[in-house]
């Protein structure tokens, strides 16, 4: 047995729910349950446990709030009912920290090296953070187990465990992945992938390939996610990101990092952009269906979202801005890192004194335009989102195959204050396929198959800019996002196409002369912009 193997539990074990005292597991002699209609999961366990803990399965989000409530510090209800959490010291992702067993199949099949998010690690070394995770949530008095699904496609749904020592997390799972009804959780089954997540419990920094406490592995092989020394549960969500992001291209699928909502005719449009672009605010719209807000599939049958809800950022939330978001945030949610009054328990979303990455985590179905199956026809519409700081960009232009292909590889934005911490001031930012972090191949087989899929469906692509018109950021002013709404909207009923459109001189881009409601003087950055001005270069050739 290598260093560090646990045993898998070949029997069944007894499905507990609720927490009481006579509702204990040892978690290394699972039995069989013989309650009838009820499904048992199989679960990983350490040679050395050796005391009874309760398995508590797929729990309501009643039950978990009383969980949290009860035994996790920091734990709150707010005025409107969502569930208010920390998650510790770290308040985002740690891409450094993310790694990936690197073995003969992987090494030919990921992309590895300069620009990868792709850090190697050995079998040996998962095992022994694996044994590490198994043995702390064995140790507990209880942990919490959901059996999901991700992705919509009936016929490409993946089977996900997630093992957690917080019922925080298991909320947030319980939100973020495709609930199954009590039929399917009936015939469940092995899952495809397991995710093993021992939260603030740190691995060993001095563990080869280790550079901190915190490490989240991936192991494709054994099928299997590991996660030490962080509590911040986005790293489960895109964990499973990554996932898709290796299994589906190998079904000819095109994962995306993408928005996705649909028109009442049936035109489907497709939003990439990174934080802070607006790609949540512009795929969430009053008039259309909302397929979904972040992850998505592109196969032979269209569309469909990954994910079975919504993780949206709050800081600066408002009613009037962004109202259902807003009205999502009710019982059921997981608000992480928000301050509240200690008294009223009103949540103040403007403050961003313990992150500026507070978020909340909601089931799709409380967007009350949601299309529920998250599925679409093939998109008619491609829409790039970069927030130009720099005040360079159109605020949109129609892209040539190309040109689309050139965007989408480089995925270009800028950082302004508040999309990360310790950014002061706007720096040009670019992440492959608007999600690099996530991807697992190489960008260059992404944009391919997007190419590919564009050119069969006769797909439509645009670049649209969020940021800054005018001059650059601190001379310049942002474009008002009614104005953007206002493009999108021509976008999706096609008054946009048949528009005249005049080739800028550098990039080649096409611009439109004119869009109803947009002020006609901003659509051209010539206009806006003096050559020379003060940080923005100007032709000195």
């Amino acid at each position: 047995m290598a260093v560090g193997e646990t045993k898998v539990a070949q029997e069944e074990c007894k499905v507990v729910n609720g927490d009481h005292a006579s509702n204990k597991t040892k978690i290394d002699n699972l039995k069989r349950s013989p309650v009838p209609n009820h499904f048992t999961p199989t679960i990983c366990v350490s040679d050395s446990a050796s005391k009874f803990t309760k398995i508590l399965y797929n729990l309501t989000p009643a039950e978990l709030y009383e969980q949290a409530l009860q035994h996790e510090k920091g734990s709150f209800i707010t005025s409107t009912g969502a569930l208010a959490t920390l998650s510790g010291a770290k308040t985002g992702r740690c891409p450094k920290d993310k790694r990936v067993v690197k073995d003969e199949s992987t090494e030919q099949e990921l992309w590895w090296g300069n620009g990868s998010p792709n850090i190697e690690m050995d079998e040996q070394t998962f095992m022994v953070n694996r044994e590490t995770a198994v043995e702390y949530l064995n140790s507990l008095g209880k942990v919490f187990v959901n059996d999901q699904f991700i992705n919509w496609d009936p016929e490409n749904r993946i089977k996900v465990r997630i093992v957690s020592a917080k019922a925080y997390h298991s909320l947030f799972m319980h939100n973020m992945c495709i609930r199954p009804t009590p039929e399917e959780l009936e015939n469940f089954g092995t899952p495809d992938f397991t995710i093993y997540n021992a939260g603030q419990f740190p691995c060993n920094r001095y563990t080869h390939y280790m550079t901190s406490s915190t490490s989240v592995n991936i192991n494709l092989a054994r099928k299997e996610m590991v996660i030490l020394g962080t509590m911040y549960a986005g790293e489960m969500k895109k964990g499973l990101f990554s996932l898709m992001h290796y299994l589906m291209p190998k079904r000819r699928i095109l994962s995306l990092h993408s928005g996705c909502n649909m028109g009442k005719d049936g035109d489907v449009a497709i939003f990439f952009g990174l934080s802070g672009t607006g790609k949540t605010t512009l795929s969430t719209d009053h008039n259309r269906y909302l397929i979904g807000d972040d992850e998505h599939c592109w196969g032979d049958n269209g569309v469909s979202n990954i994910e079975g809800g919504c993780y949206a950022k709050c800081i600066d939330l408002s009613k009037e801005k962004e109202r259902d978001i807003w009205n999502a945030i009710k019982f059921g949610s997981v608000l992480e890192n928000v301050t509240f009054d200690k008294h009223t328990r009103e949540v103040d979303y403007s403050d961003g004194s313990i992150t500026e990455n507070t978020r909340v985590a909601y089931p799709i179905e409380y967007i009350p335009n949601a299309k529920i199956p998250c599925v679409g026809p093939h998109p008619k519409n491609v829409i790039l989102l970069a927030c130009d700081a720099f005040g360079v960009l159109p605020p949109v232009s129609k892209l040539n195959l190309a040109q689309t292909m050139y965007h989408f590889i480089s995925g270009y934005t800028a950082l302004v204050a508040g999309t990360e911490e310790g950014v002061k001031e706007p720096r040009a930012t670019f992440s492959a396929c608007f999600g690099a972090a996530f991807l697992m191949l190489h960008p260059t087989k992404y944009a391919a198959m997007l190419a590919e899929k564009m050119q069969k469906h006769g797909a439509t692509a645009w670049l649209v800019n969020t940021g800054w018109s005018g001059g650059r950021y601190g001379s310049g002013k942002r474009i008002k996002l009614s104005y953007t709404r206002k493009i999108i909207d021509a976008i999706h009923s096609g008054s946009l196409l048949n528009a005249n459109y005049k080739k800028t001189e550098v990039f080649g881009l096409e611009i439109p002369t004119e869009i109803e409601g947009v002020p006609s003087e901003i659509l051209d950055p010539v206009n806006t912009v003096m050559v020379g001005q003060e940080g923005i270069p100007g032709n000195t050739a």
